[in-house]
């Protein structure tokens, strides 16, 4: 752990009228459900919060409905309060177009896990011990004084969950704080449902072709092996941009390759770049040679080109 204390944050949040909460870009469970976690608690305690994050993208359907979400707006809308909380970002770039607001700001404040992080606020509590963010904002919340309610318990099981793969390598830790969050009512039938087995039928004929055309590249890493798939803007047509982000969790499975990559185009020859590995290879060397970072196991970066061109400096960095 690095920077600030979760009672230290907590005490500049106590202290709080106004608070701005800014989750990274094409945002996940684990930033949207801190940032709403953190600003229904705030709320409560009659704060004037707003939570937000770049981009025009609408929120997946399956984030959209979690509790809090009124607090939700726009980044044109965001005022700035004097006091900015970055959750999950691990980087001043994550946030993009709200990295203003967040420098602009009297104070600011990062809780995040991700071991590439530099430390970029004037508190910053960075855990890469941590399997999420939300467990982050957890401490922060039970050092505020912090009743623990169903909603907002609902918002950090969502990061909790989706952040350990459905619990699948998850710490011992966390099953603590799962069962803590599950006694105060979450529905967590309900909410893996939504947030690990819901797509749209139009998904069915996107992973068919993205698999078809999945590459393995067993001399890479070393010869540990890599599996890759692209996902182009063609194989998203119809599609909001998360559904991209389950083919990472099929195609790690091959049993051949240490190393899965995913590389999904938002915008004509604009790439996100998603990395897996099991257990040999350390990913944030990896992403950080791209302009990226990340966690040992689960990394990425963005780059720009043809799919040839991105897979390409992918292969030679390996």
């Amino acid at each position: 752990m690095s920077g600030s204390s979760s009672a230290a944050i907590a005490a500049t949040l106590a202290s709080a009228t106004a608070v701005t909460i800014c989750c990274h870009v094409r945002p996940d469970a684990d930033t949207i459900g801190s940032g709403l976690a953190l600003g229904l608690a705030l709320d409560r305690r009659g704060v004037d919060v707003e939570v937000s994050y770049p981009g025009t993208e609408q929120l997946p359907a399956s984030l959209a409905g979690l509790p809090g979400s009124k607090l939700l707006c726009s980044p044109a809308q965001v005022v700035g309060h004097p006091l900015v909380v970055a959750v999950d970002a691990a980087n001043l770039e994550r946030l993009e177009s709200l990295g203003a607001t967040f420098t602009a700001a009297q104070t600011s404040v990062v809780i995040d896990h991700h071991a590439s992080n530099p430390g970029f606020g004037d508190l910053d509590l960075v855990d890469p011990d941590a399997d999420c963010t939300a467990v982050l904002v957890l401490d922060v919340l039970d050092d505020l004084g912090v009743e623990l309610d169903a909603d907002i318990a609902t918002c950090i099981y969502a990061g909790l969950s989706t952040d350990t793969g459905s619990f699948r390598w998850a710490r011992p830790a966390s099953f603590r704080v799962a069962a803590r969050l599950l006694e105060t009512g979450v529905d967590a039938r309900r909410w893996s449902r939504i947030l690990f087995d819901s797509h749209p039928f139009a998904w069915f004929s996107m992973m068919s072709g993205v698999l078809a055309s999945a590459q393995l590249v067993p001399s890479a890493c070393n010869g540990e092996g890599l599996v890759y798939a692209i996902v182009d803007q063609q194989a998203l047509a119809g599609m909001s941009w998360d559904e991209a982000e389950s083919v990472i969790d099929t195609i790690r499975t091959a049993h051949e390759a240490e190393v899965a990559a995913v590389f999904k185009e938002s915008e004509p020859g604009i790439w996100t770049v998603s990395l897996r590995s099991k257990d040999i290879v350390d990913l944030v060397p990896i992403a950080r040679g791209h302009g990226g970072g990340g966690h040992r196991q689960a990394s990425g970066y963005s780059d720009t080109g043809t799919a040839d061109d991105v897979v390409a400096r992918l292969l030679e960095s390996l």
